[in-house]
């Protein structure tokens, strides 16, 4: 089970467009919810072909019309009110 603390900071590194660092944190990770993470440094980065593999991996589909901060501030707010990772849609 990955800690909440990991995936958190890896999403603030992402909210301050620091997305070497959020990439260094979730490469490793075998979780949903790391591989999303995963899929969103990949997109910010512009490389839709690696994030959509991500994505596809935690079960989500790639919305590239889907704000970036939109689906951090999700992930965020999911992570604070539960800290369970396995009920967050796609």
């Amino acid at each position: 089970m990955t800690s909440p603390n990991i995936l958190a900071e890896a999403l603030e590194r992402l909210l301050a467009n620091d997305w070497p660092t959020a990439h260094a944190l979730v490469q490793e990770l075998e979780d949903p919810i790391g591989w999303r993470i995963h899929g969103l440094v990949h997109r910010m980065q512009g490389d839709l072909a690696n994030s959509r593999y991500w994505y596809q991996k935690a079960g989500a589909t790639l919305d590239p019309a889907r704000s970036i901060e939109d689906e951090i501030m999700e992930l965020r707010e999911r992570l604070a009110s539960t800290g369970d990772r396995s009920g967050v849609p796609p």
